[in-house]
C-alpha cells in the first residue's frame, strides 16, 4: 500500500520543478558569471583590437510615383534592394575611376530606409576621406538611376497612349471617309448606316482627346518626381570614439554570455539532475536532514556562525553515539568536511572514554594526517581489527562511486550521511539508499553540506524510521518488543522496487 502511493506520487509530481532548477542556476553562478565577464572582456577586446573602418553617412530624399501615405515601406525597401546592384555599383565606381569590381564595392556599404521617402547610405572606406568619396559617388549615381528610371517609366507610358491615339485617329480617318461617301446615298438603310457611322466618329473622337490627355499628364508629373529626388544630407564621415564602442561592445558581450551562462547552466541542471533542495535529498535518500553546514567563508561574522553550527552538530552527534550500536559517518562529495566533523565528534567523545577513528576514506586522508596534540587516534580499515573493544569507534567512509559496499558494515551499523547539495545525482542517491538497505545499515540522518540559503524547503520525513532522534527510540522500542509497528513511508528509491522484490526482503 505504501509503495503503490509513493509511486502515484511520484507520477504526479511535475517533470520539471521551477524551484529547484532556478537553485541549481543560481548555485551555478561561478559559471554563468565567469561567461558574463568572457563576454565583457571579449567585447571590449573587440572594440580594441578591431576598430570599426572609417565610415560615411548619406542621405537620400526619394519620391516615388506610386507614394501612398499608408504605404508600409515597400517603395523604400525596394531602393534599399536596387541599390544593392551590381548596376549602381558599377556606375559609382565608374565616376571614381576605381578598378574594383562592384561585388567587393558592394561588401562595403549598405543602406536603410528610415521613412517611406528617407534613404540613409552607409560606406566604409580606407580613410574618411575615401569613405565620403565613396558615399557622394554612390548617392550620386542612385539619383541619376533613379530619375533615369522615372523618366523612362514616363515616357513608356507616354508613348503607349500616343500610340493608342494614332491608331484611333486612324480609325477615324476610316470612319470620316465612309461618311464621306455614304452621304451621297438614300434610302432608310442608308440612313441608318450613317448615323452609326456618326455615332462611331464622336466615340473616337471622345477617345482620341482622352488619350492625348493622359499621354500629357504622364509627363506632368515627371519633373516634380525628379526634382523631389536628391541628396538632402551631403556625405559626412563618422566620428568613432573608442570608450563608447568598447562599452557598447562590452555590454552586448556582457548581456550574450550572461545569457549564454544561463542556458547553458539550466540545460546542464536538467540533464545532470542533482537534488540540492532539502526535500529532494531527504525523500531519495530516504532521511531526515538533521543538521546543515554553509562552505568555509572569508567573512569573520559567518565564521563565527559556521563555527557555531559546527558545535551544534557535535553536540548533536555526540548524542547519537551515545547509544550502544556504533555510528559512523559516510561522504558524498565533502571528504575534508566529514574529517573535520569526524575529528570534532571524537574529541567531543574523548571526554567518556578513549576514542578511536576508523578511517575508510578514499586517501586515507585522516590516518595520513598529522596529528595535533589531544587528537583521538585513527587506524585504517585494515587495523580495525585491533582495536580494543573498551575502545569507542567512530567510522568514517565513503559512498561515493567506486565504494565497497560490504565493508561499510564494519565502520558502524548505524550511520549517518554527510552530503554535498548538488553533487550526487538522483540515480546515484537512490543507490546509497538501497545499498545501505541491502548491508542492513540504517541511515538516521543527513548532514547537508553546503545547502542553499534561500531553500526554504522541509527536509524532515515526518514517519518513518527516517528521522534521526525520534527513529532511534523508536528502533529501541520495535527491538524490544513494547514498540507498536508504523505505516511508514519508503524512500522514492523502493517506490522502484517490484512487489516480488520486497516480499524477498
Amino acid at each position: 500500500m505504501t509503495t503503490s502511493t509513493t509511486a502515484e506520487s511520484s507520477a504526479a509530481a511535475p517533470l520539471l520543478d521551477l524551484q529547484a532548477l532556478v537553485v541549481a542556476v543560481r548555485r551555478r553562478r561561478r559559471l554563468w558569471s565567469s561567461m558574463a565577464l568572457l563576454g565583457l572582456l571579449v567585447g571590449t577586446a573587440v572594440a580594441v583590437l578591431l576598430p570599426p573602418p572609417p565610415t560615411a553617412v548619406a542621405k537620400v530624399l526619394v519620391a516615388h510615383q506610386e507614394d501612398q501615405p499608408n504605404d508600409p515601406g515597400t517603395l523604400i525597401r525596394t531602393d534599399v534592394g536596387l541599390l544593392q546592384t551590381t548596376r549602381i555599383a558599377a556606375k559609382a565606381l565608374q565616376s571614381l575611376g576605381s578598378p574594383e569590381r562592384p561585388e567587393d564595392f558592394m561588401k562595403d556599404y549598405g543602406a536603410v530606409g528610415l521613412t517611406n521617402n528617407l534613404l540613409q547610405i552607409t560606406v566604409t572606406g580606407d580613410s574618411d576621406a575615401q569613405a565620403v568619396a565613396r558615399a557622394k559617388a554612390l548617392a550620386d549615381a542612385f539619383v541619376v538611376d533613379h530619375v533615369t528610371r522615372i523618366k523612362n517609366a514616363a515616357d513608356a507610358e507616354a508613348k503607349a497612349l500616343l500610340d493608342q491615339r494614332d491608331r484611333m485617329q486612324g480609325e477615324l480617318a476610316q470612319v470620316n471617309k465612309a461618311i464621306g461617301e455614304g452621304s451621297s446615298q438614300s434610302g432608310p438603310k442608308a440612313s441608318a448606316n450613317l448615323e452609326s457611322l456618326f455615332a462611331s466618329r464622336a466615340e473616337l473622337t471622345s477617345r482620341i482627346t482622352d488619350f492625348s490627355q493622359r499621354a500629357a499628364e504622364a509627363r506632368i508629373g515627371t519633373p516634380q518626381l525628379i526634382a523631389g529626388t536628391q541628396v538632402v544630407d551631403a556625405p559626412r564621415a563618422v566620428r568613432q570614439s573608442l570608450p563608447k564602442t568598447a562599452a557598447t561592445n562590452g555590454a552586448i558581450g556582457l548581456v550574450l554570455g550572461l545569457v549564454l551562462g544561463l542556458a547553458v547552466a539550466a540545460v546542464g541542471t536538467v540533464v545532470a539532475d542533482r537534488p540540492v533542495l532539502r526535500r529532494e535529498i531527504a525523500a531519495n535518500l530516504g532521511a531526515s536532514v538533521i543538521a546543515e553546514l554553509p562552505r568555509r567563508s572569508a567573512r569573520r561574522w559567518r565564521r563565527r556562525r559556521i563555527r557555531a553550527a559546527r558545535e551544534r552538530l557535535t553536540a548533536s552527534l555526540a548524542r547519537m553515539h551515545s547509544s550502544a550500536e556504533p555510528v559512523s559517518l559516510l561522504e558524498l562529495g565533502c571528504a575534508r568536511s566529514t574529517s573535520v566533523i569526524a575529528l570534532d565528534l571524537a574529541r567531543a567523545l574523548a571526554a567518556e572514554g578513549p576514542v578511536v577513528i576508523v578511517d575508510g576514506l578514499p586517501g586515507l586522508q585522516l590516518a595520513k594526517r598529522r596529528p595535533k596534540p589531544g587528537d583521538p587516534t585513527v587506524v585504517s580499515g585494515e587495523g580495525a581489527a585491533a582495536v580494543s573493544p573498551q575502545e569507542r569507534r567512530l567510522g568514517v567512509g565513503s559512498v561515493a562511486p567506486g565504494t565497497a559496499w560490504t565493508d561499510l558494515q564494519y565502520l558502524g551499523t548505524q550511520t549517518v550521511l554527510v552530503v554535498r547539495a548538488g553533487h550526487g545525482s538522483a540515480a546515484w542517491l537512490h543507490t546509497v539508499a538501497r545499498q545501505l538497505a541491502d548491508q542492513r545499515i540504517p541511515v538516521i540522518g543527513v548532514v547537508l553540506i553546503d545547502p542553499d540559503p534561500r531553500d526554504r524547503t522541509d527536509g524532515t520525513l515526518w514517519d518513518g524510521l527516517h528521522t534521526a532522534l525520534r527513529g532511534q527510540n523508536e528502533l529501541s522500542a520495535r527491538q524490544s518488543g513494547t514498540g507498536r509497528r508504523r505505516n511508514e513511508r519508503l524512500p522514492m528509491w523502493a517506490a522502484r522496487v517490484p512487489d516480488s522484490d520486497q516480499e524477498a526482503r
